[in-house]
């Protein structure tokens, strides 16, 4: 949710409006711009900004680090100024990154600084098993946060409209409504805000990585399937009904196999693991991302594995060709398996690339940008979900004056 949908109608209201907007600045700033630089950012009086800062160090959800005095000499030609950043124990997310054979768990506080916490694989064959061991492991970890905890954010290997898990690779998830099974765990107080793992993988570059600060990016993700997310200004777009991203379920390469969305052709069977592993010959059992990464590593001193990387890299370039076609992004951003793929064959993906541009993009194409984030990315595009939720005054109302 983003501030300009809640008005400011009283000195009351534009107040709560504008303690939001400081909050939301130090965020997004990762806690590193001065009190004088977000005052002009925001276009607030100085006075103004000092009461601010004032009123969220009180509630304790900020604290003002003192800059050295020859950078402060530096950044400024006023009086010395502070760095407001995130309170020690200030409000804080937990981000699920829910995979079909595990999660991993880690937390974020303001600014966006994230620790890993956990990681579980999945002991048993069920898939409601493993929600209900998540769901454990977060009611502990709520235990051991109490107030500071915020809400929690889920990224989930599949689309997701209405709230549920609408093509989800273990069909006991089909239609899952991952927020109300987790949830049931939690206090009333605390949210659990649901999202594809590709979408959020994409926000997060556009928030805290290589798309940054872009009018238009296009990201793609590439775990089990190929998913992701056009953004305009950092936003996702996210379609009608939640669902939009599916690139991977578009026949953008010309395949003729079966899918198991029901098409035939899709992307991801030859651009994905799928591809990787159908084109390597390898056939054992196991989680299908780390098995593709094992041919990537072999392509180094294995023929047939080098083979199947480049073919995989061309089909990657290829697909994001038609799409930027499409789209005209201004960059293209690459995470999880996709990542790996453009590191280790960046010829092959964009010899692809440049096969499938219109003419006059050839010039100048659209770059190809990898994560900054790597594993990180999926759980900090989960947590600044619930950041998005929390950095709004009805949001910040609802935090205790001192967090316990």
């Amino acid at each position: 949710m983003r501030l300009d949908s809640e008005r400011a109608t009283t000195s009351a209201d534009l107040r709560a409006h504008n303690l939001a907007r400081l909050l939301r600045a130090v965020h997004d700033g990762g806690g590193a711009r001065t009190r004088a630089e977000l005052t002009r950012q925001l276009s607030l009086a100085r006075g103004t900004a000092t009461v601010l800062v004032r009123d969220l160090a009180d509630r304790g959800l900020i604290e003002e680090l003192q800059l050295p005095a020859d950078l402060t000499e530096r950044r400024s030609r006023g009086r010395p100024t502070g760095v407001p950043s995130a309170h020690p124990d200030g409000p804080v997310a937990l981000a699920v990154d829910l995979r079909d054979d595990s999660f991993s768990l880690a937390s974020f506080e303001l600014t966006g600084r994230g620790t890993m916490l956990e990681r579980q694989e999945r002991d048993a064959r069920s898939g409601a098993d493993l929600l209900a061991s998540l769901a454990k492991r977060l009611a502990a970890h709520r235990g051991t946060l109490g107030s500071r905890l915020v809400g929690v954010g889920v990224a989930v290997p599949s689309p997701v409209s209405r709230g549920e898990m609408v093509q989800p690779g273990l069909a006991e998830w089909l239609g899952v409504d991952v927020a109300a099974t987790l949830g049931g765990q939690l206090a009333d107080d605390v949210p659990v805000l649901v999202g594809n793992d590709a979408r959020l993988a994409g926000l997060a570059e556009a928030r805290r990585g290589g798309l940054r600060d872009l009018p238009v990016a296009l990201h793609l993700h590439l775990a089990t399937g190929v998913g992701g997310v056009l953004l305009s200004a950092g936003v996702p777009l996210t379609g009608a009904h939640g669902a939009a991203g599916e690139f991977g379920h578009m026949p953008l390469t010309g395949g003729t196999e079966s899918c198991r969305c029901g098409l035939v052709g899709c992307w991801e069977l030859d651009a994905g693991s799928h591809g990787l592993l159908r084109r390597a010959a390898r056939t054992e059992e196991g989680d299908r991302v780390e098995l593709a990464q094992s041919v990537i590593a072999d392509a180094a001193t294995d023929a047939g594995c080098a083979a199947a990387l480049t073919g995989v890299a061309e089909a990657l370039g290829g697909g994001i060709g038609v799409l930027v076609n499409a789209h005209d992004p201004a960059a293209i951003g690459l995470s999880g398996l996709g990542r790996d793929i453009f590191q280790a064959a960046p010829d092959a993906v964009q010899a692809g690339y440049l096969a499938t541009l219109m003419r006059f993009r050839r010039d100048a194409p659209p770059p190809l940008i990898a994560s900054q984030l790597g594993d990180l990315g999926v759980l900090t595009g989960a947590a600044e979900l619930v950041f998005d939720s929390f950095l709004t005054p009805s949001g910040l109302n609802a935090w205790p004056a001192a967090a316990s």
